[in-house]
């Protein structure tokens, strides 16, 4: 009873701790999976930023070229960057939502100089396609608009370096949080697994002492069994011994004096002599024993 209420223990124990297991699991991989989501968002910040940037010198490249040549052309990627920037900058303001006040503001004057810079970029190119040449040229040698650049590279550099140490922290938070998950598997696996030796141990020991109890039994059973035929067999001879001591007396009662006994005597020894008769052929039939003939003398 003891060894089956401790097998039911740990076998109970083994059950709670697999589902122990499966919830430590989820839980330590909930940090890692943060820390991975803020790790990719803080890239896609990254690619935000440098997309904006690249709008705004493809912009001034394509206003550049244009006011030298007056070739159409090169208005081409002015125009396909002004498409994008607007775009580019919707998504850096939703990457940066969750930010600090001071990243957001940063965000903030960094439109505001884009869009700044685009006007004096448009005022120069109106001027060079109403044949103003000069006067587009003195507007940029103005240096206004390297003034908006120079400011705007300024705070894409500081949001940059700001994600960048964002990126590092992200990192070491998501390898910290899985060296913990890692730690933590093992460990609850390798107890996990300690309970399972002693819950196999226990079942092959107590499967074991089945084994010696059963043939324990059977044992005791044979010798019992022995002990039973034995005193059946001592039995059925002193019973058969009777019965025929009884038989042969009856019979002899008969035989001999058969003729001095007044008939109701004689209808007792006849009686006696059958009841003889019929005890012996039930033993005979408890124990296995033929009968030899009608008389119920022993074979």
């Amino acid at each position: 009873m003891i060894r089956k209420a401790a097998l039911q223990i740990v076998v109970l124990a083994l059950l709670a701790f697999i589902a122990w297991n499966a919830y430590l699991a989820v839980t330590q991989l909930k940090p890692v999976e943060k820390s991975a989501a803020l790790t990719l968002e803080s890239s896609a910040i990254q690619a935000e930023l440098s997309c904006v940037l690249k709008d705004v010198t493809d912009m001034e490249a394509g206003q550049r070229g244009y006011l030298l040549t007056g070739n159409d052309a090169y208005l081409q990627p002015y125009a396909d960057a002004k498409g994008r920037i607007e775009m580019d900058f919707a998504n850096l303001h939703a990457g940066l939502s969750n930010r600090t006040q001071r990243e957001r503001s940063l965000e903030s004057q960094l439109e505001s100089l884009a869009t700044s810079k685009q006007a004096e970029m448009e005022r120069s190119i109106s001027l060079r396609q109403q044949g103003y040449r000069r006067r587009s040229f003195r507007l940029v040698d103005s240096d206004e608009g390297k003034g908006y650049m120079d400011e705007i590279r300024r705070i894409a550099s500081s949001l940059s370096s700001s994600e960048s140490n964002n990126f590092a922290r992200f990192d070491e938070q998501r390898t910290a949080a899985l060296k913990r998950a890692f730690s933590a598997t093992i460990i609850s696996n390798f107890v996990l697994l300690v309970l399972a030796v002693c819950a196999i141990g226990l079942i092959r020991h107590h499967g074991r002492l089945l084994g010696k109890e059963a043939a324990l039994s059977r044992s005791e059973l044979t010798v019992r069994n022995l002990q039973l035929e034995r005193l059946t067999a001592a039995l059925s001879g002193q019973a058969r011994s009777n019965m025929v001591t009884i038989n042969m007396n009856s019979r002899l009662l008969l035989e001999n004096y058969g003729g001095f006994l007044p008939r109701q005597g004689h209808a007792y020894a006849e009686q006696m002599k059958e009841a003889a008769a019929e005890m012996e052929r039930l033993r005979q039939d408890l124990v296995g024993s033929p009968s030899s003939n009608g008389n119920g003398r022993a074979a």
